[in-house]
């Protein structure tokens, strides 16, 4: 059998690089252990959330799938951090588990020129540093250009429950080892990192009348940009805390935590302890939230988000049933953690292309990602680039001033990871133009670029785009008299008095003033504007400045960026770098100027004296040989 792309492994990341590279035009094979496993949520029943919400616009934006299926599969819609400012509110969307794999199922099935397959990918070969394809069981030899490896948690995956141990990369399913083994035998280095679930209740057994409910936007907004609404009865989350009982429990019982006593590996998230963890690490705390998340609209199964656990079942029992509401819980599922192997992403090009095989490309938790939306955004970026490369193609990497996932890559191909990578909207340093309102005006040109969405997707953008446009225009030619400006502002928190007209986005601008305010006293009338619309010229009458500084840092950080490193450039031999400058570069062998400039060791006068030298080679490039004789 031939194919052009092979991807390997039915997860968030290989579902959207199996149908990025589909609908490229390539002859996709998905190989996956099960069928019914495809696009499964085995962690937390959610999609989106701080910083992660913006990279499901992002996928989105550039054509792919997952904002699509919460949208169809989503119980309750939120926007978190409305509180605060525009740059991190970020949308969350609770998920009908069942509901969403069978989206995503529909959606390979119908794909044009994509084969799922079951089965388990034993062996890639490869011959004189490239790819040539997969062995898919005992002996199956299926050829192809390029393959995607996501392989999640499997990679000789080991369960811990308590003093228990299950091979297995999630409650289940067996671990994959020949696959892990034989890269490591082909000279890829590995590490171990480790996460962990919570227990899962039995939605009749719990008392909701003693937590806090928590319910969905009144308004819920869609994450895919292709969905115009939602329209649909959302569900209700709940809250509820641990208290002093609950922790006296679990100290107890640390010597039986495989956390505690060695057992464990692999590192695990510090921003996502489990609970054990938690009150050995903050034991000022009197108290843990908990959050209780139904799996879905039909399902019995609630979800106890923050009691991560992989204690013993019998004590996992009892500190379930000290918390209120949970007194008569009956566990459905008990809690574990799993470790298991990763690649460390120094030996990946910013493409996802691994540096010792071209052709190979790692996506998600076997680059040491932790979550379904950090997966997504690296298979959609690797489905992509493997089929522009087939093409002769430059592949397509989003910088840090252009995309969430582009900070993602960006950080993992600079820095090392010693724990499971979870994406902050901390991490991204120009977050307020990366909002997860505009990332269509960010991508959407690249998903019609490269066959993912349809032109008229980025046409429509475009018109939205110049009617924001012509409004702020309108606002900053267009002046208010002073006694309605006065009057408008003595209404105001805070009102002051001023001399004279006002330019109206002056006036709008001022604190406690609405922009609606402003429209009724336009001379020339309302703006005209979509409700979306409206949004984005508030958030730039509010941020204007601090936009344009940041768009100016972006600018002088993609002058870096454009400054390339050959690869075969030898940092060994500039003896005016430091020492630690130049075992950081020959370590990660940055891409650019830019990257070179993350690296942690890599001060400024390293990268001034780099400069120099790359200057040098350009030139000594660019000037011919001369003909011998």
């Amino acid at each position: 059998m031939k194919y052009d792309i092979v991807i390997v492994g039915g997860g968030h990341a290989g579902c959207e690089a199996a149908l990025a590279a589909a609908r490229m035009g390539c002859r996709t094979l998905l190989v996956t252990l099960r069928r019914g496993d495809i696009a499964r949520m085995p962690c937390n029943p959610a999609i989106g959330g701080l910083a992660k919400g913006q990279l499901v616009r992002e996928i989105d934006a550039l054509g792919g799938e997952m904002g699509l299926c919460i949208d169809a599969a989503g119980i309750q819609f939120r926007m978190l951090n409305r509180a605060r400012g525009p740059a991190v509110w970020s949308p969350r969307a609770q998920a009908d588990k069942r509901r969403y794999h069978l989206r995503m199922v529909e959606a390979l099935e119908s794909c044009d020129g994509l084969d799922v397959r079951e089965g388990e990918v034993t062996a890639i070969l490869h011959q004189n540093g490239r790819v040539t394809g997969v062995v898919v069981g005992a002996g199956t030899r299926i050829t192809a250009g390029r393959v995607v490896l996501a392989l999640g948690t499997f990679p000789n995956g080991l369960m811990h429950i308590g003093e228990r141990t299950i091979p297995g990369g999630r409650e289940g399913e067996a671990a994959a080892g020949m696959l892990p083994d034989m890269l490591a035998v082909a000279g890829f280095e590995r590490k171990r990192l480790k996460t962990g679930t919570p227990p899962r209740l039995r939605r009749e057994t719990i008392d909701f009348g003693r937590c806090e409910e928590q319910p969905g936007d009144e308004t819920p907004a869609p994450f895919s940009y292709r969905t115009p609404r939602l329209d649909l009865e959302q569900v209700p989350c709940h809250i509820t805390w641990t208290g002093e009982t609950t922790h006296e429990i679990i100290r107890r019982n640390l010597s039986r935590a495989p956390l505690f006593t060695g057992r464990i590996k692999g590192a695990g998230p510090r921003y996502c302890p489990s609970i054990e963890d938690k009150v050995v690490r903050f034991a000022e705390k009197k108290r843990h939230q908990v959050f209780l998340e139904p799996e879905g609209r039909g399902s019995d199964e609630i979800y106890v988000n923050g009691m991560s656990t992989s204690l013993p079942a019998d004590v996992q029992e009892r500190m379930i049933r000290s918390v209120p509401g949970l007194e008569q819980a009956e566990i459905v599922r008990y809690g574990y953690a799993i470790e298991y192997d990763f690649f460390p992403p120094r030996q990946i090009r910013a493409s996802l292309e691994t540096k010792r095989i071209s052709g190979l490309y790692f996506a998600g938790q076997v680059n040491g990602t932790s979550g379904y939306e950090e997966a997504a955004a690296q298979g959609i970026l690797a489905g992509i680039n493997a089929a522009r490369s087939l093409r002769g193609q430059k592949p397509f990497i989003p910088g840090r001033m252009q995309a969430y996932a582009g900070v993602m890559i960006d950080d993992l191909v600079t820095k090392e990871i010693d724990e499971p990578y979870r994406m902050f909207t901390s991490r991204a340093e120009y977050r307020l133009i990366l909002r997860q309102d505009n990332a269509d005006e960010r991508l959407f040109k690249y998903g019609v670029r490269f066959g993912l969405l349809p032109r008229e997707a980025w046409e429509e953008m475009v018109r939205r785009r110049r009617r924001v446009e012509a409004a702020w225009r309108r606002l900053v030619r267009e002046r208010v008299p002073a006694v309605e400006a006065g009057e408008l502002l003595r209404d105001a928190a805070g009102g002051e008095r001023i001399q004279g007209a006002i330019a109206a986005h002056r006036l709008a601008q001022r604190q406690g003033v609405a922009l609606e305010s402003v429209e009724r006293l336009l001379p020339a009338g309302k703006l005209g504007l979509t409700g979306r619309e409206r949004e984005s010229l508030r958030i730039r009458l509010k941020y204007d400045g601090y936009i344009a500084r940041q768009r100016k840092a972006a600018e002088r950080l993609r002058r870096l960026e454009r400054a390339r490193i050959p690869e075969s450039f030898s940092f060994a031999d500039i003896g005016a770098l430091s020492a630690e400058a130049r075992e950081q570069l020959a370590r990660f062998r940055p891409g650019t100027l830019g990257q070179a400039a993350r690296l942690v060791g890599v001060r400024a006068a390293d990268l001034s004296i780099l400069m120099v030298f790359l200057e040098r080679e350009r030139r000594r490039s660019a000037v011919p040989e001369r003909d011998a004789g």
